[in-house]
C-alpha cells in the first residue's frame, strides 16, 4: 500500500512537473496544452493566435521550399516564362498591343479564378465571392441591358464601367441568352476557380489512405445520426461512394455546402483523380454556373423589378415606401452613370449602396479573421500532437 502510494505520488508530481515545463507549441504560452484547440481564437487568446499563426506560415513556406526541387522543371519554366513576358512588355514594338490585351486579359481571367478558389476553400470559412463580386456584375450587366437596349458595350470601359453603345450591334440584342454570353467567360472561369478550390480535401484524404492512416471522421459512416446535418453528410458521402461520376455531377451542380465531404470521401476511396475533378468540373463551371446566371438574370429583369416594386406598397406600416425609394434611388442612379460621359462625376452613392459596401468589407473582413483562427489551430494541433507522442516516447 504505501508503495502504491508511492506511486501515485511520483505520477502526481511527474504531472505537475510536465504541466510546469510545458509551454504550448509557442513560448511564452504556459497552460496552453489545456486549450481546446477551436478557443484558439482572436477574441479569446489574441497574442497566442497571432504567434501560431505566423509560425503556421512560416511552417508553410518552409515545406513548400523545401518541395521545390521536386519540381524544379516546372519552377525554372515558370521563371523563363515570367522573365521572358517582361522583356517582351519592355521592349517596344508592333507586338506591344498584343502583350497589352493579354496581360489585361490574363490579369482579368486570374481575378475571378481566384475568386472562385477563395469561395471553396476558405480555410473553412469561404469568402461567398458569388454574392459580393460575380452576383453584382451579372446583375450590372442585366441592367444596363435592359436600358441601353443592347449588349455591346464600349471595350474599354467595360467590364470595368459599362456606358450605353452609340450605336446597337443586331447581334447583341438584349435577350436572356445574349446576357448568359455576355458573362459566361467570367461565370465559368469563377466555377473553374471553385473546382480548383475543392481538391485540398481529395488530395488530404487520399494521401492519409495511401500512408494507411486512419479515415478523417468525416468519412466514418455513423449508424444512429445525431441530427439532420449528420443525416446529409451521410447521403452525401454514400451517394459519391455508390455513384461514382454521376453522384459526384450530382453534388457539384447544385449548391451544396457539404461538398467538401465529396473531396474527402472520393479522396479516402482513392476515386481516380480526373474522375472526381472532371465531374467536379464539369458540375460546377458548367451546370451550377448556368443555373446561377439565369436565376440573377431573371431576377434583376426591368420588368420583374418594377412589378416586385408595385408589391412594396401592400407591406403594412409604410415599410414598403421606405425601401422602394432607396432601391429606385440605386436604378436612377445606375441609368444615369451608363448615360454619362467619362469626365463626369459620379452620382451620389445611396444609403443602401453605402451599406452594402459596409457588408462587404465585413465580410472581408471575417474571412481573413477565419484564416488567421484556422492557421493558428492548425498550428497548435500539430504542434500539441508532437508534444503527446513525445511525451510518450520518454
Amino acid at each position: 500500500m504505501p508503495a502504491t502510494q508511492r506511486s501515485n505520488g511520483d505520477v502526481h508530481t511527474s504531472s505537475k512537473t510536465s504541466q510546469r515545463e510545458w509551454s504550448g507549441p509557442g513560448r511564452g504560452s504556459r497552460g496552453s496544452e489545456n486549450i481546446d484547440a477551436s478557443h484558439i481564437v482572436l477574441w479569446r487568446h489574441p497574442l497566442m493566435t497571432i504567434e501560431y499563426f505566423f509560425r503556421e506560415i512560416g511552417s508553410l513556406l518552409m515545406q513548400a521550399i523545401n518541395k521545390v526541387p521536386a519540381y524544379k522543371g516546372l519552377v525554372l519554366s515558370t521563371i523563363a516564362l515570367a522573365v521572358l513576358t517582361v522583356v517582351l512588355y519592355q521592349v517596344k514594338g508592333p507586338h506591344q498591343s498584343f502583350m497589352q490585351v493579354g496581360l489585361t486579359t490574363s490579369l482579368w481571367w486570374g481575378w475571378w479564378i481566384m475568386l472562385g478558389i477563395l469561395s471553396s476553400v476558405g480555410f473553412g470559412s469561404g469568402l461567398h465571392t458569388f454574392i459580393l463580386y460575380l452576383g453584382p456584375h451579372i446583375a450590372q450587366v442585366t441592367l444596363a441591358a435592359y436600358e441601353c437596349g443592347g449588349l455591346n458595350f464600349p471595350s474599354p470601359p467595360y467590364p470595368n464601367e459599362i456606358i450605353c453603345p452609340s450605336e446597337l450591334d443586331p447581334k447583341w440584342q438584349t435577350s436572356i441568352w445574349n446576357i448568359m454570353s455576355k458573362v459566361r467567360v467570367e461565370a465559368m472561369l469563377w466555377g473553374l476557380g471553385t473546382a480548383l478550390g475543392e481538391l485540398p480535401p481529395y488530395f488530404m484524404a487520399r494521401a492519409a489512405r495511401l500512408a494507411h492512416k486512419p479515415p478523417p471522421a468525416s468519412v466514418v459512416h455513423s449508424k444512429t445520426p445525431a441530427n439532420i446535418l449528420e443525416k446529409s453528410k451521410i447521403f452525401v458521402q454514400r451517394l459519391v461512394e455508390k455513384v461514382g461520376f454521376l453522384g459526384i455531377l450530382a453534388c457539384a451542380s447544385i449548391p451544396n455546402p457539404l461538398f467538401d465531404l465529396a473531396g474527402l470521401t472520393c479522396g479516402h476511396f482513392l476515386v481516380p483523380f480526373w474522375t472526381f475533378f472532371g465531374a467536379t468540373l464539369i458540375g460546377k463551371a458548367v451546370i451550377k454556373m448556368h443555373l446561377q446566371k439565369m436565376f440573377v438574370i431573371v431576377a434583376f429583369n426591368e420588368s420583374l423589378i418594377s412589378q416586385i416594386l408595385s408589391w412594396l406598397h401592400v407591406l403594412p406600416g409604410g415599410i414598403g415606401a421606405k425601401f422602394e425609394e432607396p432601391i429606385l434611388g440605386i436604378l436612377r442612379g445606375q441609368r444615369a452613370g451608363l448615360h454619362r460621359s467619362g469626365s463626369s462625376t459620379p452620382p451620389p452613392a445611396s444609403w443602401l449602396s453605402t451599406l452594402f459596401d459596409k457588408f462587404v468589407l465585413a465580410m472581408i473582413g471575417y474571412f481573413v479573421l477565419s484564416i488567421v483562427n484556422s492557421l493558428a489551430q492548425s498550428y497548435y494541433r500539430r504542434a500539441h500532437k508532437m508534444r503527446k507522442s513525445k511525451k510518450q516516447r520518454d
